[in-house]
């Protein structure tokens, strides 16, 4: 775990493009909210690897996620159940059962239609705002934390050597 935090701060401070830790981010919201093993992760997860998003920060974002999912989980399976169950939408939900790509992708789920539905509706506004505040870390906050003395002592110290020595 100390493991996973050290590769989101590396990759905060590091020159990845804000873009791409935000995405990353955004789509592990949407993994986290999901259930974990389906065919609709996996497609995710090679969308991840597709596109050029900061794995660290996706994992990292990935389990912190994960256990606000088990928060979340009674709302997105209220949500996705008064979803399936509206009758004006039964002819839809009948439809797409027929067809076996969105039967493979368990949208008759509850706990997965109403969690992609709130990742949806999260994915773009939570994206903006890592971004913003990656921006805003690197402009402010990780230029004061540097000036610390604490840090200074360190980056000078032998284990902090060897830290970056093992981790490259």
């Amino acid at each position: 775990m100390l493991n996973l935090l050290a590769q989101l701060l590396k990759a905060l401070n590091s020159e990845s493009a804000p873009g791409q830790i935000a995405l990353a981010v955004a789509f592990a919201l949407w993994m986290a909210l999901t259930p974990m093993w389906t065919v609709n992760n996996l497609l995710l997860f090679t969308l991840v690897l597709m596109l050029r998003v900061n794995l660290s920060a996706f994992f990292a974002a990935l389990a912190g996620f994960s256990l606000l999912a088990l928060a979340i989980d009674p709302i997105s399976q209220r949500l996705g159940a008064s979803l399936l169950q509206m009758t004006s939408l039964q002819d839809t939900w009948t439809a797409l059962y027929q067809h076996g790509f969105w039967r493979v992708l368990q949208f008759n789920n509850t706990l997965m239609l109403g969690g992609s539905v709130i990742a949806l509706l999260a994915f773009l506004p939570v994206s903006m705002l890592v971004r913003l505040l990656v921006v805003q870390y690197r402009a402010r906050l990780l230029r004061w934390i540097q000036k610390l003395k604490i840090v200074q002592a360190l980056k000078a110290s032998k284990f902090y050597q060897w830290y970056q020595a093992a981790v490259e």
